[in-house]
This record gives structure tokens, C-alpha cells and sequence, in this order.
């Protein structure tokens, strides 16, 4: 009580629909019962418990010594499909009464069945938390969408296996909300010590039958397709006819199709026939009993694939109402027959076997997980359930402020003499671009760009940008869009090695296009040239704090220097064999040369793709790009490019 802040007993709402429900929240009633200094108990008693063809079930929750609050009568008599929708509604209308009269803090509700869904829908629209068991699971009828619409209306989450546990999960349940419990059932079926159990074989069977030597038979309607399950429960019937063994045949519940079936084991007279004894209810104790020793159970009962496998008891699952459910190695599926001859040769395989025992669903500890679960929920977190939605794509469509502001990019540009950075907007048009000398070390150089890329960011807040990424590099565009690659790396173009034995470039390698033709390896060739007193001819001048760089190679080689000339006419070859290189590979129909050392390169390269490329690439067309800043444009629209388009 002091782990979860309340001042006072927690008022437990316990609502059993039928038979089958009981059985699993019979277990926490008894624990909530034994700890009054923590709980408040309220039993509600609905559905088919009320039901004299049904065994009138509610009779053992008083034989339980449980008191029950309220009796309702909801069920609309004509088991089909209108008759259950009536049964929802006729729920829904008694049922605010009661909870309103009992004002509970929480409500438990089992399962998968249309009664459970009034309860929780009921329950959801009145503000009363919900703790839902056995959700996550998975049949493969229409109870399935059932279950997960009683998920989506609770508030905690109680399952039964590691599988349920991470459906929920993936349904977006908050994962602190789900309690992985074990079904509450196996905490009765795995204490269970009857070792008076011939009694309870000869009461229910017949006083000559010796255990492993009959077979107990549970089949129910698959509301998804009523005739065919019907069609199955008569081939099951003459399958257990021709199979000569006793058999405790229980009667099916009350889903749309439960009066076909019924009429069905009264024209093959199976309720007078020596071998069958038909009975509408046994107390769970004693089935359980009953399935423990049998040589055989036969249905479509979620207790075959679930509670029966803690006793290694063989079992035959047919059709598909448990198709999806997880099962031990006890169990054999008849998915589909048209004679009785496949469920007949499937009970020659299974009966008399005895398999290992499962713990599939449980461990027999799952009660007093589920009383400390209950015992930590704090009544004063807000009752609003909050979904766990995976990340989606940011939409700012609607959104006044990211309308109003400008979608940008930060572009880098490595120049060999200065570092620049720009804020280029979506359109293209740089927004504010900022310019520094470039450092001489590898360390200064990213220490400056980080910093120049910083104060962009901050200065694009004031100028109303949104920065979308940062770009730095060339590109290569195929059907109107940029090629980024699988790691975004695609078009280092600079990096073509275009000669084995070529000077080293900045990434290590040696002979790459940069070592040659890129505007820091000019400069480099420059101060060469300069230290060796060769880079200066007639009408040349250099201060003495003035940095040699490119400009001054390519003025030198404009006023006859030779060997200036010489070094750039080597860069735009080794430009070129690159060029050819992407010819051969990409075979574009455009070559764009950018930058301040294009105009020196294009003929060179022209001279080059005309003297190297092959007879299908020659005809490309080299131009010079006539944009201001085509290096920091390029960089931006990496980013540009990739934010906005709709297919990656």
C-alpha cells in the first residue's frame, strides 16, 4: 500500500462471464480474498453462468464461498450471430448501473469472449482502470480480434507467455503496463495433488474405466464459418463412434452455432449411447482431474493446447479456432477433414501416448505476481493510457512556425586557401556565408569548420532557417536525383586514383585526382615553385605576408611561366583520365567542371576524353558551371535533396 501511495484498499471489480473464465480468474479471487488488508473484492456474475443449459456455473463461485454483488442476465437466447450482438448490447445497457453503484478502482476482465469486450468497453467509457488477462495470445478466429480490442481498451496487461508479452508490445502497449505472469489456471493445475482421482473417473465416466483408457471431447463453434466447424463436430462424433472407446463428451459454449452442434450429438444419439456420457459442466477441479488421466483429449478448446499440456496428456486440436496459439509436443492439428477416416487415424496416433509435460503457460507462481502487480498501481497517475508508438516522420505541415521559417542547408566548402560556409535555402540562394583562411594542420582545420558551422546554426535561428543537415562534397545525379550512396559517401570523385605512382593526397593514398588537380595540391606545387625562385616572371609581384596559392600558379602560367604551365596542364590530364574513368563507368550525358580552376581545366579535359575515352563516351559534354558558388551550392543540396524527396 505505501509502494503505490494509496490511503486505502484497493476495490477490485471481478467479472466471470462463464465457465472457461472462472477457471482462470478463479485463482486470483482466492488471493485477493486471502489479503483484505489490501482489497476490496466485488463479484459480478453475467453471461452464460446464468444459464440453466449451461449448468447454471454460477452455482461453484458460491460453492467457492465467493459472495456475488450482482447477478445479469445478458445473454439473448438464439445462439447466432444476432444473438450474441444483441447479448453486447443488452450488456452494455445493464451494466453502467452496476459499476456505477459499486464504484471499483479497477476491473479484471479474461479473455477473448463477446462478454468480456462489454465489460471492458463499459468500464473504458466510465473511467475505471481495466486490467485485462491473457491478452497478446493469438487463436485464429474472431476471437482474436476480440482479445486485441479488449487490449486496446485496458489500462495493465497480465499475459501468459513470452510471445503475448512482445505482441503487446509491438500493439504499442506501454511495456511497464504488462505483467508476464503465467495463466493463473496453472497455479491450481500444477498444486493439484488428488491422488483420489479413480473416484472422480468413475463418477464421470463409468465405475469399470482404468485411466489413459478414455477420451474427453470438447469442441465448440468457429464463428467465422459456423457450418464448416459444425460439419467438423459430426465427422469428430463418428470418428469417436468407430473408435470404440468411453468418452466424456462437454457440451459446447454458447457462440453462434452452439444449438447446430447440440442437435447434432442428439441425432447420433450420442447422449444415450453406452460408450459417451454428454454433460454440461464439470467443476474444474475434478476436470482437471479428468484431462491429467485420459488417454486422449479431442476439441477445439483453448484448455487442449493450453491447460492440458502441463500433463503431457495426448491431444488432438481440429480445425481452427487455436490455430495461431503456441503449443507443447502433446499436441496433433487435424486442420481440415472431409471424411471422418483423418481424425479417426489421429486418434489411432495419439491415444495412450504419454508426452513430457509443458510449462508453456505457466509455472504455477502467477497469482502472487499479479497481487504485487495490483498492489503497485497508483491510483493518482492520470487514468489516460498512453501508447507506445513507434517514430514516425516528423510532420510540419501544420505548424505556423516551421511554415513561416526558411528549410536550409549548411554547406562546407575545403578550399585550398580559405574555409567557407554558407546557409543556402531551399531555393538555392545562400542565405549568409561566412569565410575563413585555412589552417595549415589536419586538427585546426576541423576545430575551425565545427566553429564556423556553430555559429551558422546560431545565426540561422535569427534569420528565421531551419537547418535540415550539413553537406560537404560532389555530387552525382541519375534520373533528376543526387546518388548518396549506402553510406552517403557516393562521388568522392576526388579520390579517383588516376596513377600508381603519383604524389600522396590528404587521404593517404597516393595519385588521386585531389593530389593533382584540387586547389590545396596547386598551392603546394605554387610555394614549390616560389621557395625554388621559378614561380615569378615580368609583371609579377607577391607581398611579403601575401600567401602563395593557386590564383598565383595560374597567373604565372598565363604571363609564359613554363613550368607553371607544365603543373597545370599535368593537374587537368590527371582531371581528365578521372573523368574518362566516370565516363566508362556512369556514361553521363553531362560532365559540369565548377570552381575557380574550371575554366583553366575544360579544354584539357575536352583533349583528354578525345584522346582516352571510348568511341561511345567521346561525345559527352564537358561545360563550365556559371553559378557564383557551385562548390557550397553542391554541398547543400546533399542535404536539400535527400530531406525533401519521397523515395530513398
Amino acid at each position: 500500500m505505501e509502494k503505490n501511495g494509496n490511503n486505502r484498499k484497493l476495490r477490485v471489480c471481478v467479472a466471470t462471464c462463464n465457465r472457461a473464465d472462472y477457471s482462470k480468474l478463479a485463482p486470483i479471487m482466492f488471493g485477493i480474498k486471502a489479503e483484505p488488508q489490501f482489497f476490496e473484492l466485488d463479484v459480478v456474475v453475467l453471461g452464460s453462468h446464468l444459464i440453466d443449459d449451461y449448468g447454471n456455473t454460477y452455482r461453484m463461485i458460491e460453492q467457492d464461498d465467493f459472495d456475488i454483488h450482482t447477478r445479469l442476465h445478458t445473454i439473448v437466447r438464439g445462439e447466432d450471430e444476432a444473438a450474441m450482438v444483441e447479448s453486447v448490447g443488452l450488456a452494455l445497457v445493464k451494466l453502467p448501473d452496476v459499476l456505477n453503484r459499486l464504484k471499483p478502482d479497477i476491473v479484471i476482465v479474461h479473455g477473448d469472449r463477446f462478454d468480456a469486450l462489454a465489460l471492458a468497453t463499459s468500464a473504458a467509457l466510465m473511467n475505471i482502470r481495466i486490467l485485462h488477462i491473457e491478452g497478446g495470445e493469438v487463436s485464429g478466429t474472431i476471437d482474436d480480434s476480440i482479445r486485441h480490442a479488449i487490449t486496446k481498451l485496458a489500462h495493465f496487461h497480465v499475459c501468459c507467455t513470452r510471445s503475448a508479452e512482445q505482441h503487446l508490445i509491438s500493439m504499442c502497449e506501454d511495456h511497464d503496463r504488462i505483467l508476464l505472469a503465467g495463466c493463473p489456471s496453472y497455479d491450481k493445475l500444477l498444486s493439484s495433488k488428488n491422488k483420489d482421482y479413480m473416484s472422480i473417473i468413475r463418477m464421470w465416466i463409468g465405475e469399470d474405466v482404468k485411466p489413459r483408457d478414455y477420451i474427453v471431447a470438447l469442441q465448440h463453434p468457429v464463428t467465422t464459418d459456423i457450418k464448416h466447424s459444425i460439419k467438423m463436430f459430426e465427422l469428430t462424433l463418428d470418428a469417436l463412434i468407430s473408435f470404440n472407446k468411453r468418452t466424456l463428451v462437454l457440451f459446447p459454449n454458447i457462440d453462434a452455432g452452439s444449438k447446430e452442434m447440440v442437435r447434432v450429438m442428439r441425432k447420433k444419439g450420442i447422449e444415450h449411447h453406452p460408450n459417451f456420457r454428454a454433460v454440461k459442466h464439470v467443476p474444474f477441479e475434478q476436470f482437471i482431474q479428468l484431462v491429467a488421466h485420459a488417454g486422449c483429449v479431442i476439441g477445439n478448446s483453448s484448455c487442449g493446447v493450453r491447460e492440458v499440456g502441463a500433463f503431457g496428456t495426448p491431444v488432438i486440436n481440429l480445425g481452427t479456432r487455436q490455430i495461431g496459439r503456441e503449443t507443447g509436443e502433446n499436441v496433433l492439428h487435424v486442420r481440415d477433414a472431409d471424411t471422418q477416416d483423418k481424425i479417426l487415424q489421429a486418434l489411432h496416433l495419439q491415444f495412450g501416448q504419454q508426452y513430457p509435460c509443458s510449462k508453456i503457460y505457466g509455472d504455477g507462481n502467477a497469482v502472487p505476481r499479479i497481487l504485487k502487480f495490483l498492489k503497485s498501481i497508483d491510483l493518482k497517475e492520470p487514468l489516460q493510457k498512453k501508447f507506445c508508438f513507434p517514430p514516425v516522420k516528423e510532420n510540419i505541415s501544420q505548424d505556423i512556425d516551421h511554415i513561416l521559417e526558411t528549410q536550409s542547408a549548411l554547406a562546407v566548402d575545403l578550399g585550398g586557401t580559405n574555409l567557407r560556409v554558407a546557409i543556402v535555402s531551399m531555393k538555392g540562394e545562400i542565405v549568409k556565408k561566412y569565410t575563413q583562411l585555412n589552417p595549415k594542420t589536419y586538427e585546426d582545420r576541423i576545430g575551425l569548420i565545427l566553429k564556423m558551422c556553430m555559429e551558422a546554426a546560431s545565426e540561422a535561428v535569427n534569420l528565421n532557417c531551419r537547418i535540415l543537415g550539413v553537406g560537404i562534397g560532389g555530387g552525382i545525379i541519375h534520373q533528376h536525383e543526387l546518388i548518396h550512396g549506402s553510406s552517403f559517401c557516393a562521388a568522392e570523385l576526388g579520390h579517383i586514383v588516376v596513377s600508381l605512382e603519383g604524389p600522396e593526397c590528404l587521404c593517404g593514398s597516393h595519385g588521386c585526382i585531389e593530389a593533382y588537380a584540387s586547389g590545396i595540391a596547386l598551392q603546394r606545387e605554387a610555394k614549390k615553385l616560389h621557395d625554388e625562385d621559378l614561380l615569378l616572371v615580368g609583371g609579377m609581384s607577391v607581398k611579403t605576408e601575401e600567401t602563395i596559392s593557386a590564383v598565383h600558379l595560374i597567373q604565372a602560367a598565363k604571363l609564359g611561366n613554363a613550368k607553371a604551365d607544365s603543373i597545370l596542364r599535368t593537374a587537368g590530364t590527371a582531371l581528365g583520365l578521372g573523368v574518362v574513368n566516370i565516363l566508362h563507368t556512369m556514361n553521363p550525358s553531362l560532365v559540369i567542371l565548377s570552381g575557380v580552376l574550371a575554366g583553366h581545366y575544360v579544354n584539357i579535359v575536352k583533349d583528354v576524353i578525345r584522346r582516352q575515352a571510348l568511341f561511345s563516351a567521346e561525345t559527352v559534354d564537358v561545360v563550365v558551371s556559371n553559378l557564383a558558388d557551385p562548390a557550397l551550392l553542391g554541398a547543400a543540396s546533399l542535404v536539400l535533396d535527400y530531406s525533401t524527396r519521397r523515395i530513398y
